[in-house]
């Protein structure tokens, strides 16, 4: 296991299977994991204690994952955290950075753990809060 001075990042997805998931694959590589089923909350978790990364579903039933991440990039305390989209509204091959975006990066579900590690890690060298 990588040390990684236990990193935080939140997780949000409306499906219970995909928090799970993600939860198990992070602890085990050491990051510390704080999960939501609902976007809104997403942003006082954020407000409260920033996390070093968010990971974000784009279709949720009360937030979507895009207005999550727009609200976190108007406010100077979470404006450079960095942001995965694990969403299924995408294909395999529009992976990778989104446009516009310094620091949002696009997982297509389903992931492999060892893509999800991947991008996690690349995202957190690449954008460190």
């Amino acid at each position: 296991m990588e040390d990684f001075g236990q990193k935080t990042i939140l997780i949000a997805d409306d499906e219970k299977e995909v928090l799970t998931f993600l939860t198990n694959i992070l602890r085990r590589a050491g990051y510390k994991v704080i999960s939501t089923t609902r976007g809104s909350e997403v942003l006082a978790l954020a407000q409260q204690s920033p996390p070093d990364l968010v990971i974000l579903d784009i279709i949720m039933p009360d937030l979507s994952g895009d207005a999550v991440a727009s609200h976190l990039m108007e406010k100077p305390a979470t404006a450079k955290i960095p942001v995965i989209f694990l969403t299924a509204i995408l294909t395999k091959e529009e992976e990778g950075r989104r446009g516009g975006f310094g620091r949002q990066f696009v997982i297509a579900k389903p992931a492999t753990p060892e893509k999800i590690l991947e991008l996690v890690k690349n995202a957190l060298q690449a954008n460190p809060v």
